[in-house]
């Protein structure tokens, strides 16, 4: 097999083209594109093209030639007749294929919101699937109590919620302090510092505490839970379970799941904790507010209502993000891109649902836990 080569002449008539070897779509040089640009620029200059020492040409040789002579034919063409026959197609192929091809581009964008709705709507129903096979895992346990799986339940409690203890106490207290740092700025010009315990109760208990939660838990928690489940896809574990009568979806979906809606609420209530630290002594090394006023002021002006919202949304989205990072880790295909590519989907979506879930949830709960 010999390659595409091309060689330029200076002839005392002009400018000649002696184009030899195979013209195929393996033996062109690569990359094509800056290959095609060379042809179109010796091309400007109206040279003789001597193509009779080609020995193999496919449909790919001739349309790169085709195009880069204009889509027109040369003037000088020196050209076998089988190669002749093969561009001559190709200029009947372009001409009738332009319309369809401009059709394709006017219906691109449609094509493009078909594929999206096309795998939501296999998302919706690989999820509503795996709710479904969790309801009967439940059901099956409710009779069958000695088969619950309670120490892939203690595992997952301990990795998803009592290792997650420090890192979410160190981002709630530092938002605690930076939001009681700049609400001081404001509240002071209106001479309203006392009215920082709302501020700061109402906000974190209500809404900052279950976000920044859940964001935290869906890029350490759910990456984890996506990639383990991943990796036993990848190293065919699943199929091996599956051989040995082992239930995927108890053994390894319902731990997570239950696991994850169990910490959370828990994690909520000692992320908002910190926080509520944090903004208390912020306030007092910038207000001089002292911490006894601090803890009488926060019960009477945040309802206790507030708590049991941001614990509320603490098990939906705990459910949640289990839920999203076991189903894009069951659909993990056997290689390591797809793992990759469903860890980051899956990492991406939780924080999403988690967020769109939360501004439902403040519109159904505006008139609750808020005082008059």
């Amino acid at each position: 097999m010999s390659v595409a080569a091309l060689e330029v002449l200076q002839q005392p008539g002009g400018l000649q083209l002696c184009l030899s070897g195979e013209w195929t779509l393996t033996t062109m040089p690569q990359p094509i594109v800056n290959f095609e640009r060379r042809l179109r620029e010796l091309a400007a200059g109206n040279p003789v093209w001597d193509l009779q020492s080609i020995t193999r040409m496919d449909s790919a040789g001739g349309i790169l030639l085709w195009r880069a002579w204009g889509r027109q034919w040369p003037a000088s063409l020196l050209i076998s007749t089988r190669h002749r026959a093969l561009i001559a197609r190709i200029e009947a192929m372009v001409v009738d294929a332009l319309p369809a091809s401009r059709a394709n581009e006017r219906l691109l964008a449609l094509f493009a919101v078909g594929r999206l709705l096309l795998a939501a709507a296999s998302h919706l129903t690989g999820m509503v699937a795996l709710i479904g096979q969790l309801v009967l895992d439940v059901f099956y346990l409710c009779r069958h109590p000695g088969d619950i799986p309670w120490r892939e339940f203690s595992a997952n409690l301990f990795k998803s919620g009592a290792q997650a203890l420090p890192v979410t106490a160190l981002i709630g207290f530092l938002i605690g302090v930076v939001l009681s740092y700049l609400s001081a700025l404001q509240l002071a010009n209106f001479g309203a510092d006392v009215f920082i315990v709302n501020l700061l109760g109402i906000s974190i208990v209500r809404e900052l505490g279950p976000v920044l939660v859940a964001v935290l838990v869906a890029g350490r928690s759910g990456s984890a839970m996506t990639a383990q489940i991943g990796v036993m896809r990848v190293t065919d574990e699943i199929d091996a379970l599956a051989t040995m009568g082992v239930s995927q979806s108890l053994r390894l979906v319902l731990p997570k799941v239950a696991a994850l809606s169990v910490a959370m609420p828990l994690l909520v209530l000692w992320c908002s904790a910190a926080g509520i630290i944090g903004g208390m002594v912020s306030a007092n090394l910038q207000m001089d507010l002292s911490y006894g006023f601090f803890i009488d002021t926060l019960p009477k002006v945040v309802p206790v209502a507030n708590l049991w919202i941001g614990m509320t949304k603490g098990l939906i989205f705990g459910f949640l993000i289990a839920l999203i990072a076991c189903h894009f880790g069951l659909r993990v295909k056997p290689n390591t891109e797809s793992l990759s590519s469903q860890t980051t989907a899956s990492v991406v979506t939780a924080i999403t649902m988690a967020i769109l879930v939360d501004a439902v949830a403040a519109i159904l709960t505006r008139s609750v836990g808020l005082p008059l």
